[in-house]
Order: C-alpha cells, then sequence, then structure tokens
C-alpha cells in the first residue's frame, strides 16, 4: 500500500517539484495546441506536438516514480497537469486561429440580420425554413474564429431571441470573408 508522507520543504524537493510542475504546464500546454492541429487536419504538426508532449510526459512521470514517496513531485504534476490545462485554453482563446461556422436562426429578423451582417463586412447567406412554431430565416456565416463573437452579438442585437450556434470549421475553400485593413 502506498503512504504518503509530508517530508520537509527542503530546496531539493522544492526545485524537483517545480521541474515535474513546469514539465507538465508545458506537455498539456502542447498537448492542447496538438489536438486543435489535428482537428484542423494538419498531419505534420499534430506528429511534432505529439513527440513533443509525450517526451515532457515521459521526464515528468519518471520523476514521480523514482520517487513516490516524495507527496511534493506527487503534488508538482497533478498541479501541473490542471495548470497546463488551463493555459491551454487561454492559448487557444488568445490565438483563436481558423475558421467557425455561426448558424443564426431568426423567427422574424432574418433579414435585418443578414443585412446588418453584410454592412460589418461580413459573408453570410441565408435561407428559409419551417421550424416548430412557423417559418424562420436560417443564416449561415463563415468567419475567422476570432471574428465569430461579433457576429453573434450583430445577431443579437437585430433579435434578441435568435437561437444561434458555433461550430468550428475544419477547412475553408473559396467564399467571402471579412477582410480589415488592420488585419
Amino acid at each position: 500500500m502506498l503512504s504518503f508522507d509530508f517530508p520537509p520543504l527542503t530546496t531539493g524537493a522544492l526545485l524537483g517539484a517545480l521541474f515535474i510542475f513546469a514539465l507538465r504546464v508545458f506537455g498539456i500546454t502542447i498537448s492542447t495546441i496538438r489536438v486543435l492541429v489535428m482537428m484542423r487536419g494538419k498531419k505534420a504538426a499534430a506528429f511534432a506536438f505529439g513527440f513533443i508532449e509525450v517526451l515532457a510526459y515521459v521526464v515528468a512521470i519518471a520523476e514521480v516514480v523514482n520517487n513516490l514517496d516524495n507527496i511534493w513531485n506527487v503534488l508538482g504534476y497533478c498541479l501541473g497537469f490542471s495548470v497546463g490545462t488551463v493555459v491551454g485554453m487561454i492559448y487557444d482563446e488568445r490565438t483563436a486561429s481558423g475558421y467557425a461556422n455561426v448558424r443564426i436562426i431568426s423567427r422574424y429578423q432574418a433579414q435585418r440580420i443578414i443585412e446588418q451582417i453584410h454592412e460589418a463586412g461580413y459573408g453570410a447567406t441565408v435561407g428559409y425554413g419551417h421550424g416548430r412554431d412557423g417559418t424562420v430565416g436560417m443564416i449561415v456565416a463563415v468567419v475567422r474564429r476570432q471574428d465569430a463573437e461579433a457576429v453573434c452579438a450583430i445577431a443579437e442585437a437585430a433579435d434578441p431571441n435568435a437561437f444561434i450556434t458555433i461550430e468550428d470549421a475544419r477547412a475553408v475553400r473559396r467564399g467571402h470573408l471579412y477582410m480589415s485593413q488592420e488585419r
């Protein structure tokens, strides 16, 4: 049976735990990036990130396994995993690379929404269908992920009751995307 004692937190123990922590933060952040590039079909990048991710994992787990009685190493490993997950999510939010498929369904304001999306410089297509309560307008806009919230804000301002979904688009070919001078 495994028992954990809390040995004194010496400089050596602290440095060992910090090393493990840093490896896990790095490895899990790389793991998040690997999954993102893999979902976008970038095989070479996924391969490289996978190699780096597992290398960091092997070195970190070896440090923990070599001294299982040291709770500081185990805590550094666990905390590094958690922090790495959050760092990877923040990285994804900040870079917002790739494209998003924004779908907006509006019962009464579809034409107004599409006009405002076009006025803002984004491409979008509207079609009409039959929903549970009658005819609805269905708007589809493929935009850069970083622009998805702006398109949603336009739709919500025109119709606070609009039903909106956002999905990652794996690849985009041809069409109209918002092009500003700042980008």
